[in-house]
């Protein structure tokens, strides 16, 4: 069965010539095969409406990082088409920002300038353009390290500076492939009110992969299960926003917990 997500009422929709919706990041029939490797990803369709936040699980080796570089331009697929706002997307560009699993921050450059590092690759900052990451920076309570190196940071404030180079550009859509995985709970969970903080701001979509159950939950809108290289459910987290850390130990949060993982052991069984 296709399995859609469906645009939020208060979304922006693109317009197909015929007047009918296009989804703000629509993944059709897409499979994906590495040279002498059987299939990583098989056959996936996904939706994703502009705006909502949407949570990729599975088990390891299911082709959720596959998927993702997909959806990024960084991969091509072997059949189907991945469209970006009605237009198929051939290649990265500034309409996309990754965040990949360690913060691949420039030991080198101070904080700012790893900040301003993908404006920099195009041309020398403007006098704009470093007040906009000095306001990034301050929205993750970075303001004071702005001109340290990653040296000098925590692992939870590389993290942040990470996202604020993914920020810099301004993408319609964010990619993350597990970006917190490595780190303690309490600086987790502060990482992830950060990023919904963001993205909310600026009404970024996003596709967040994970291994983590509730982070899933905490984060998404919805919730995609992957097992190999398909995608077997569709889960809508109907869990209030904004969230908040006490909701962790509500019943409805804990109920989608459950539900999420009795649907990866059905997938994986």
């Amino acid at each position: 069965m296709r399995r859609r997500a469906v645009p939020k009422a208060n979304s922006t929709a693109v317009r197909s010539t015929e007047g009918s919706p296009v989804s703000f990041l629509a993944i059709d029939n897409v499979s994906f095969t590495y040279p002498l490797w059987p299939p990583v990803v098989r056959a996936v369709d996904w939706d994703i409406a502009e705006g909502e936040f949407h949570c990729l699980v599975g088990r390891s080796g299911c082709g959720k990082t596959t998927l993702l570089k997909l959806a990024a331009g960084l991969l091509h697929p072997d059949t189907g088409s991945i469209r970006l706002q009605g237009t198929e997307l051939r290649a990265p560009g500034p309409q996309l920002g990754f965040v990949f699993q360690s913060p691949t921050l420039l030991e080198w450059h101070r904080v700012i300038d790893n900040v301003l590092l993908p404006v920099s690759l195009q041309h020398p900052p403007t006098p704009l353009e470093i007040g906009k990451a000095e306001q990034l920076l301050t929205l993750l309570g970075l303001s004071a390290h702005a001109r340290h190196y990653p040296r000098q940071l925590s692992g939870g404030q590389q993290s942040r500076v990470a996202l604020a180079r993914a920020l810099i550009l301004e993408p319609a859509l964010l990619l993350l492939d597990e970006p917190f995985a490595a780190l303690d709970a309490i600086t987790r969970g502060e990482l992830q009110d950060d990023l919904l903080q963001m993205c909310s701001l600026r009404r970024t979509t996003v596709m967040f992969v994970t291994h983590d159950i509730a982070e899933a939950v905490y984060l998404g809108d919805r919730v995609a299960v992957m097992d190999r290289g398909r995608i077997v459910r569709d889960i809508t987290i109907g869990v209030g926003k904004p969230r908040t850390p006490a909701m962790r130990y509500g019943a409805a949060f804990n109920s989608h917990c459950a539900q999420l993982r009795e649907a990866m052991d059905m997938a994986s069984a």
